[in-house]
């Protein structure tokens, strides 16, 4: 049976997306974070935040370079894939959302704000 890797996100951007040339292709790297909140066992209100890293490529990658900035609120939709490097003779993982799918959420004030 095969399996499906699908990631839906809703968040805002952690930083400026960092665009660069890869061979043919347009590379897109930006850190984002999703949140929730619920009540704990006391009742007091909890946020969580988790941090992400998202990789686009091509087309998406482009247009974050030009519209995507600091705060900004997206939806990406892709996959999961974990990567692994050698440091200091250790063993490093990092896990990265690469993006299929990009969507814009800010309104058009939004927007017009964070480019002041």
């Amino acid at each position: 049976m095969a399996g499906v890797n699908k990631v839906i996100l809703v968040g805002r951007v952690g930083k400026d997306p960092e665009v660069r040339q890869a061979g043919q292709s347009t590379v897109a790297n930006f850190s984002m974070a999703t949140s929730e909140k619920f009540k704990d066992k006391s009742g007091q209100w909890v946020e969580n935040t988790e941090w992400h890293n998202i990789v686009l490529w091509g087309k998406q990658a482009g247009l974050a370079g030009q519209y995507v900035h600091k705060g900004s609120m997206l939806y990406v939709e892709g996959s999961i894939k974990t990567e692994t490097y050698e440091k200091d003779g250790q063993t490093k993982y990092v896990t990265k959302i690469t993006g299929r799918q990009m969507q814009f959420l800010d309104s058009k004030s939004d927007n017009q704000q964070g480019q002041q």
